[in-house]
C-alpha cells in the first residue's frame, strides 16, 4: 500500500475522509471541497444531526457528473487532547470501514491540526495502515485481497521531510511486527527450533544484521544444562539463535542484550496442560518473534546502538526422555534448580540465554521478553504487558517508549520477601515459588542470573495474541514487543 502526503485532492475521488472533533467548523473543508459537495456533506450532517463525537464514524456515496465518491465523517477528540494512541485507534477505524467499502484511493483530510510532530504522525499514519490491513490468510482455501493501493494524508505544507521521514519509520516498524505476527501466527508443526533459526538467518539476510546457530553438540558444551532439560521431550533439537547487530563501533563494549522466549510449542511437559490450555501454545515463542522483529526494525533503522539477541529455542514435550517434576538441573552460570513444575519451563531456558549474553557476549544490559505466567494476565488482562525491573532510571526510558508506541507496560514490584519463596532444600533455587504472586516470582527466579546488571524483565504472556479483532490488530498474533523495544533503543543512541 502506497503511503504519501498530498497538497490537493485530484478531480476524481474514491474515498475522502473528514476528521473533525466535536463541534468542529466545517468552513476549514472549503477551500479543498468543491462547494457542491460540500453542500452535500452539510446536508447530511444535519439531517442525521452528527455532532462529531469521538471515533464516531458515518459514510455516504456522493454522485456528480457519473462519479461516485465515498464521503466517511469521522469525529476525533479535540487536538489538545489527542494522543499517539488516540489517533492509531482512529485510523484504524477508518481502514477497516476502507476495507468493507473496497474503497482504493483514500484522501484523509484532517479539519484540525494534530498536536503531535510531523515525524510522529507520519509514523502513526503508516504503523497503523499497515498493522490494520495485516491478514495471516496462508493456509486459507479461499481469500480476500481486496486491499486499498494508496493512503493520502492531505496537508497544506510546503515541508513535508518530516512527514515523509516518519511515514518511512513508521512503515518499517510495521512490516517489523507484522514479521513477528507472521511467525506467532504459524503453527507449531511450521515453527520449530530448527526452522525458527532459519527465520532468523532469513531476516539476517533480508536486514542485514549478524547471525550465528548453535546446535546440540555446541550447547552441551557450553554446559546450558536448564535449557537442554527442557528440550529433552522432544524429537526436535534445540538451537540457540544468536544475533548481533553493531551499530556503534566506538562504543563496542556498551551492549544491550535481548533475550527472548523461544518454546515453539508448550505442552506444559509432564505437568501437562489442559486441551483447552495448549491450543494456543504454539504463540509461547512470541517474545523469540519480538526480539527478531526487533533486530530486523533496528537494522533498517540503522541504529546506532550495539544490540545482541539471544534466543533459546526449543520444545516443551511428553515423551521418555522428558524431564520431570523433582528433577535437579544445573545451569551454564553453575547454579542448580529443582523442578517442582516442568510447565515452568520458559525461565529455565531464559537463564542460559542470559548468562550467555553476559559471559560470552559480554552484555552491559539486559531485556528478557517472554510469554511467561498466566499470572501476567490475571494481574493485568490482555492489554497490558507487566514488567519488572532492577533499575527505575531505564524503567522511566521504557515507560516513555510505551507512551510513544501504545504499547502498554505496568511495573511490578521486585519485592524482595518473596525471593524466600524460591528457596529449595536440595538445591539452590525452586523453579517455581507459591501459588500466589506468580508474575513477580517468575521474575525473581530470573533476577537471579543478571548479575546486578541493569535489567527489564517483559511479562506479555497476555498481550501476544488477541482473540478477536481490537483496534488496528485482527484476531491472532500482535507483534507485541517489537515497537516498544526499537523505541526504547533509539532513544538509546
Amino acid at each position: 500500500m502506497k503511503i504519501d502526503v498530498v497538497r490537493k485532492l485530484p478531480d476524481v475521488l474514491d474515498t475522502i475522509v473528514l476528521c473533525q472533533y466535536e463541534k468542529g467548523k466545517l468552513d476549514v473543508f472549503e477551500e479543498w471541497l468543491p462547494d457542491a459537495m460540500l453542500d452535500a456533506v452539510k446536508r447530511f450532517i444535519n439531517a442525521e444531526n452528527i455532532t462529531f463525537q469521538p471515533r464516531e464514524l458515518y459514510t455516504f456515496h456522493y454522485y456528480y457528473k457519473h462519479q461516485a465518491t465515498k464521503i466517511i465523517l469521522v469525529g476525533m477528540p479535540k487536538s489538545e487532547q489527542l494522543t499517539a494512541e488516540q489517533v492509531r485507534y482512529s485510523l484504524a477505524d477508518i481502514i477497516r470501514l476502507c476495507l468493507k467499502l473496497k474503497s482504493k484511493q483514500i484522501y484523509i483530510l484532517p479539519g484540525f491540526d494534530f498536536d503531535l510532530t510531523d515525524a510522529m504522525l507520519g509514523q502513526v499514519l503508516a504503523e497503523t495502515a499497515l498493522l490494520t490491513v495485516y491478514k495471516f490468510d496462508k493456509y486459507l482455501s479461499e481469500t480476500s485481497s481486496e486491499m486499498p493501493d494508496a493512503l493520502h494524508l492531505v496537508q497544506d505544507t510546503k515541508n513535508t521531510r518530516n512527514l515523509n521521514k516518519g511515514i518511512l519509520e513508521g512503515r518499517i516498524l510495521a512490516d517489523a511486527t507484522n514479521l513477528a505476527r507472521d511467525l506467532v501466527n504459524e503453527p507449531a508443526n511450521v515453527i520449530t527450533p530448527d526452522t525458527l533459526a532459519e527465520a532468523a538467518k532469513k531476516a539476517a539476510l533480508e536486514y542485514s544484521f549478524q547471525v550465528e546457530i548453535y546446535n546440540m553438540d555446541k550447547l552441551r558444551r557450553l554446559k546450558m544444562e536448564a535449557f537442554l532439560a527442557v528440550g529433552k521431550g522432544s524429537k526436535y533439537e534445540p538451537r540457540l539463535i544468536i544475533m548481533r547487530h553493531q551499530g556503534n563501533p566506538d562504543a563496542r563494549q556498551d551492549i544491550t542484550a535481548l533475550i527472548g522466549k523461544g518454546i515453539t510449542f508448550d505442552s506444559g511437559g509432564y505437568c501437562l496442560k489442559s486441551p483447552q490450555g495448549m491450543v494456543n501454545m504454539k504463540t509461547d515463542m512470541a517474545g523469540a518473534a519480538a526480539v527478531i522483529g526487533t533486530m530486523a526494525a533496528i537494522a533498517n533503522l540503522k541504529l546506532n546502538v550495539n544490540v545482541t539477541a539471544i534466543i533459546a529455542a526449543c520444545e516443551n514435550m511428553v515423551s521418555g526422555e522428558a524431564y520431570h517434576a523433582g528433577d535437579i538441573v544445573r545451569s551454564m552460570s553453575g547454579k542448580t534448580i529443582e523442578v517442582v513444575n516442568t510447565d515452568a519451563e520458559g525461565r529455565l531456558t531464559l537463564i542460559d540465554a542470559i548468562h550467555y549474553a553476559i559471559d560470552r557476549e559480554h552484555a552491559s544490559r539486559i531485556i528478557d521478553i517472554a510469554t511467561l505466567t498466566g499470572a501476567a494476565v490475571g494481574a493485568l488482562g490482555t492489554s497490558i504487558s507487566a514488567v519488572v525491573t532492577n533499575d527505575q532510571n531505564w524503567y522511566a526510558k521504557l515507560e516513555e517508549a510505551s507512551e510513544l508506541s501504545g504499547e502498554h507496560i505496568w511495573q511490578l514490584p521486585a519485592f524482595e520477601e518473596y525471593k524466600s519463596l524460591l528457596k529449595s532444600e536440595i538445591a539452590d533455587l525452586k523453579n517455581t515459588g507459591a501459588p500466589w504472586g506468580g508474575a513477580i516470582t517468575a521474575a525473581l527466579f530470573i533476577q537471579e542470573f543478571v548479575q546486578n546488571l541493569p535489567w527489564l524483565h517483559i511479562d506479555i504472556a497476555g498481550t501476544a495474541s488477541k482473540d478477536k479483532e481490537s483496534g488496528y490488530f485482527n484476531a491472532g498474533a500482535t507483534g507485541v514487543g517489537v515497537r516498544l523495544l526499537t523505541t526504547l533503543l533509539k532513544s538509546m543512541e
